[in-house]
């Protein structure tokens, strides 16, 4: 039986990952340090995840810390395959507090390839990245700004942000300097240790057990916040940009790269050209969905934000015979359902 570690593993990621492979047969680990409301410094529990993961065959839980390189080394001693979706995940946290994201992002990151590098399984390792790594050369391409969102003006730019886009000579915020590092570790392991690795420079991905907040994942948050009656606050004027891109496509896109002749890949992992959607209308479908008006505020615009990121996918269709296939109406509406069905999960 094919082993799989998952870091994060009761996150909203790492918990999809867990149940797609343990339903496909493998024998899956999951670690996960339990502190992402703490982290994060708002009040969210991970008890219904690890409650789901229960429910699962095969899936065994370790609580445990990415910055524990005895424990990793430990764990990773015979895996076949190490997802690794375990990080600080908040610009606005990585702002208040640059030396836990740094711990966590790159020290955590470096931990999981050290412990892959001396294991005798010979792991295929999966890195989580982000489209942060671009940093502000994004907001370097001209924009046009419409009725309810802003467009790149540069025709190049239709299909959107390709992996060779410059990651330098510009502003990143703490956050995405710690996953860019990350970033470029994986790759480099990749050819100076000749493991298998995948960077996954993921847009915006949501889906069931996401319990977003104000600072990350916000399409779960202006879901939850719309359906329980909470304030919602755009940062800037709500005609940025974002392609999404739903869970379950995100860890088919893993498998299908972990079953690949690839040996080291740099892949965008998001909805494309044709899964984009501004927060202003998002706000309007969810009006129509649920025939209610979130209460919204607008504030200046946060640092590091992009006004329009969307994802060039073609590398993965080309390499990994791969494409988003649910639709964005398709994805909310499957989130809609799950968190009226769960409400009490986003009470405080």
């Amino acid at each position: 039986m094919t082993k799989l570690l998952i870091t994060g593993g009761a996150g909203f990621i790492g918990s999809h990952a867990a149940e797609y492979f343990s339903n496909i047969g493998y024998e899956v680990v999951v670690l996960d340090n339990l502190k992402r409301g703490e982290i994060l410094g708002k009040n969210i529990s991970l008890e219904y995840n690890i409650e789901f993961l229960k429910g699962l065959n095969n899936v065994s839980f370790v609580n445990g810390d990415i910055r524990d390189f005895s424990l990793l080394k430990d764990l990773c001693k015979e895996v076949d395959v190490i997802i690794h979706t375990a990080a600080q995940v908040a610009v606005t946290t990585s702002l208040k507090n640059p030396r836990e994201d740094f711990e966590i992002n790159v020290i955590g990151t470096f931990n999981v390839l050290e412990a892959a590098r001396l294991s005798k399984g010979n792991p295929t390792v999966i890195y989580c990245s982000t489209n942060k790594v671009y940093g502000d050369n994004v907001n370097k391409i001209p924009v046009v700004e419409k009725d309810t969102r802003y467009e790149f003006a540069d025709e190049k730019f239709r299909n959107g942000i390709p992996e060779n886009f410059p990651t330098d000579l510009c502003g990143h915020t703490p956050y995405g300097c710690s996953k860019l590092s990350g970033d470029l570790y994986v790759q480099d392991y990749g050819y100076t240790y000749g493991l298998k690795t995948g960077v996954f420079r993921m847009s915006c991905i949501y889906g069931e057990r996401q319990f977003g907040v104000e600072d990350q994942g916000w399409v779960a948050w202006f879901i939850a916040a719309t359906i329980l009656d909470k304030p919602i606050t755009i940062y800037g004027n709500g005609k940025q940009v974002r392609d999404v891109l739903y869970v379950k496509d995100l860890i088919e896109l893993f498998d299908k790269f972990i079953n690949s002749s690839m040996r080291t890949g740099v892949y965008n992992a998001g909805g494309g050209p044709n899964n984009t959607v501004s927060l202003l209308e998002l706000l309007s479908i969810l009006e129509k969905r649920l025939g209610k008006t979130p209460k919204i505020s607008f504030k200046d615009w946060r640092v590091g934000d992009q006004k329009v990121y969307i994802s060039n996918i073609s590398k993965a269709k080309r390499d990994l015979d791969w494409e988003p296939r649910t639709s964005l109406n398709k994805g909310i509406d499957t989130l809609i359902e799950w968190i009226n069905a769960n409400k009490q999960v986003f009470e405080p």
